[in-house]
């Protein structure tokens, strides 16, 4: 299943936060593209040197956010990014939502570190913050629906069901990669898994008061 939008109706302001992010994600990736590997060693996040001096690779922590392997994985990102970003940011507030994001980026960063204390493999990707978003949506509009493209159609799923299947793929995923050798790189499931607990566990603190309902 594929999301391609979501029901943005009971939205009260532009997602200016959501649009810059998108923004900043793709002007980064165009960066590290003219940059090359040498710009991916230096500002990618790798659990060894940064344990080795945190001070120094302080810095990557937030520029591994912004930072991807592929087109698809930016496109993937930033799909999820644009679908359920604005809806959040609505609920939490501009600054809210900046903050939340990072925090989230942030705590999957963390997830992956402590499953990988000792790789030299380079971390990086947008996929631990928006899975924060995610689970904030969750929470917030279980309910909504999410237009999904199955094969050539394009049905309504509410929310609870479409991320509901997607965290327990990483789930599984995680459980195996767990299992795997810590120098073989791939999806950093742990980061998924960390961030989305994490908007969640947040989403009880920066949630703000639905629109109030007018009734007859």
């Amino acid at each position: 299943m594929l999301p391609i939008g979501d029901d943005n109706s009971s939205e009260r302001s532009i997602p200016i936060v959501t649009y810059i992010l998108i923004a900043l994600n793709v002007l980064f990736f165009l960066v590290e593209l003219s940059g090359g590997d040498a710009f991916i060693a230096r500002w990618a996040f790798v659990p060894s040197r940064f344990l080795a001096n945190p001070i120094a690779d302080f810095a990557t922590l937030f520029t591994s956010m912004f930072m991807h392997a592929g087109w698809v994985h930016l496109g993937g990102n930033m799909l999820y990014l644009w679908i359920f970003g604005d809806n959040v940011e609505d609920r939490f507030g501009k600054i809210g939502f900046l903050i939340f994001y990072l925090i989230c980026g942030l705590a999957a960063t963390a997830a992956q570190l402590a499953f990988s204390l000792h790789s030299d493999i380079p971390n990086l990707g947008a996929s631990g913050a928006i899975a924060g978003v995610l689970g904030a949506y969750i929470l917030l509009f279980p309910q909504s629906k999410v237009s999904v493209l199955q094969g050539q159609t394009v049905v309504p799923v509410p929310a609870l069901v479409v991320i509901g299947l997607w965290f327990v793929l990483q789930l599984f995923s995680g459980v195996g990669s767990i299992t795997a050798a810590a120098d073989t790189g791939g999806t950093a499931y742990l980061a998924h898994i960390g961030g989305f607990v994490t908007g969640f566990v947040l989403t009880f603190l920066f949630r703000g008061n639905p629109r109030p309902q007018s009734t007859a």
